[in-house]
């Protein structure tokens, strides 16, 4: 090679590195560059993995030829060149036993030199750059060795200051990955469960309104959790260690709802023969919680807005007011809107409510918290009942994720629970769960024919069975048909009809 090239490849390689592009794009420009200017056959750059040397750029080589190229330190002449930190130059690779040809790119090549130089940075070999070329009549692989030696020192400072640089874009990123975790986990309180975007503005309002003494109302349908928000918000406030009174409005009769709230004294009415202190009182300094606010009837929530205002209250039957400090949250699954409209909830009583409201999604809302809700549920019926349920199958998340939850996460916490106890194996199967997830979309009976010459409903199930079985056994078997029929216990030529019958695609479990 003349002077004139070297000079010409040592200045391509420079303002290549230069730009600083990733390390393995710029290290497969070097490679095209020496082909071009040297007519190389091949050419390989490794870089040290532990005690292992992986290609990380080549010119001339296939796909699966890069993956075969594979050396351990030591091993064979690029192992060696690693271990020794000096270069070899081989003159016919044809004739040198040494040369492993682990990439089975360089077979019965007769006349074709091999150069390996080690990629040094601070006496540490990091790697090695390599080159296949045909020795003509006035090849001079000193030459050629020698220019090699030069780039590997060119290249060995930018593989350096590469990962030196995404090393450092990875410590800010997960530094500021870390603290953004801190700062939803602050936000998140501990005793709900949740992580979907509108659970985090959840958490977030809660956050904001808990340190304060202001009224919350709790806005969403039954099961939703409001009950958790409730105490979540008294729980990082400042009265966290003072009472937390819950009353369920909806569950209290009407005639007895007043008495219940505000107490009575003896002899108010019939049976009442003691003096009674009501859930207002034993709620004084810290927080009281009326759940299902919108079904108080309208002569009670007059009461209600006499209290809320004044904090103050008669118990029945006596005659001296009552006060109490206590924080005032409230809850409903009822459109309050609605009931303004058609007169039955007072339109003063749903201001001095709605102070600071908090929406509760609904749990077809907040799909990407199912799973997450129900390997907690299956964790604490797992402890209650004794049993040793290991996971949730594919198909029954399926069929849990399509399921319209009007129950919410109410109904997946009961859902949960039905299922370990359905269960006799270490799983939880689509067929586990209760009746009302059996639907066509969720069982994939549309698969199958639905007509009754063909079995209807039966056939569908028995075939959802059937698929779960195959698929569980093709994940556990990484695709394989052959595997996933001897684990079944059938033959494989079964196997193979059912997945084609079912329409499974094997590829998506290797």
């Amino acid at each position: 090679m003349s002077l004139h090239v070297e000079v010409a490849v040592l200045n391509k390689i420079s303002h290549l590195v230069a730009r600083r592009t990733s390390v393995q794009e710029m290290l497969s420009e070097v490679l095209k560059i020496l082909h071009v200017e040297m007519g190389l056959l091949r050419g390989t750059v490794t870089l040290r993995e532990g005690d292992v040397l992986v290609i990380e750029a080549s010119e001339g080589l296939s796909r699966s030829e890069i993956d075969r190229g594979l050396y351990r330190v030591g091993e064979g002449i690029t192992g060696t060149v690693v271990s020794q930190g000096k270069g070899r130059i081989i003159p016919d690779i044809s004739k040198e036993k040494g040369f492993l040809n682990r990439t089975k790119a360089r077979d019965n090549q007769k006349g074709v030199a091999f150069i390996c130089v080690p990629i040094i940075y601070k006496d540490d070999v990091i790697g090695t750059l390599s080159i296949d070329r045909k020795v003509e009549p006035d090849t001079d692989l000193k030459a050629d060795y020698h220019l090699l030696d030069t780039i590997a020192t060119i290249v060995a400072d930018a593989i350096y200051a590469a990962y030196s640089e995404h090393e450092e874009r990875e410590k800010l990123l997960s530094e500021s990955r870390a603290l953004k975790l801190e700062l939803e986990n602050k936000l998140r309180p501990e005793e709900i469960i949740g992580n979907c975007s509108n659970m985090k503005k959840v958490y977030a309002m809660i956050s904001k309104v808990a340190a304060s003494n202001a009224t919350v109302l709790i806005r969403g349908e039954s099961g939703t959790g409001k009950e958790l928000v409730a105490k979540s918000i008294q729980k990082h406030s400042t009265r966290a260690d003072k009472p937390f009174i819950a009353v369920n409005c909806a569950a209290i009769p009407e005639g007895l709802i007043e008495s219940e709230l505000f107490g009575h004294e003896k002899g108010s009415f019939t049976g009442a023969v003691n003096r009674k202190i009501g859930l207002a009182e034993l709620a004084d300094t810290g927080t009281l919680f009326l759940d299902e606010i919108g079904d108080v009837s309208l002569p009670m929530q007059l009461k209600l807005l006499r209290f809320i205002q004044e904090h103050t209250f008669y118990r029945v039957g006596g005659s001296n007011e009552r006060k109490v400090d206590v924080r005032i949250i409230a809850a409903t699954s009822r459109n309050l809107e609605d009931m303004i409209a058609k007169g039955a909830f007072r339109e003063d009583l749903y201001y001095r409510l709605n102070v600071f409201p908090i929406y509760m999604p609904a749990l077809r809302n907040r799909k990407s918290d199912i799973v997450l809700l129900a390997e907690y549920f299956l964790k604490k019926y797992n402890a209650i009942h004794g049993k040793s349920v290991a996971r949730i199958t594919t198909p029954a998340i399926n069929m849990m994720s399509t399921y319209y939850w009007p129950g919410n996460v109410r109904e997946l916490e009961n859902c949960i629970e039905y299922a370990v106890l359905n269960t006799s194996d270490n799983v939880i199967s689509g067929y586990n769960l209760p009746p009302s997830l059996q639907t066509a979309e969720a069982t994939y009976s549309s698969l199958v024919p639905n007509t009754p010459e063909e079995g209807g409903d039966y056939e569908s199930l028995v075939s959802s069975f059937e698929k779960e079985l195959i698929v569980e056994a093709l994940k556990l078997k990484k695709g394989n048909a052959s595997a996933a029929a001897k684990h079944l216990g059938t033959t494989q030529r079964v196997v193979l009809y059912k997945i084609k019958k079912l329409g499974i695609d094997t590829s998506l479990y290797k």
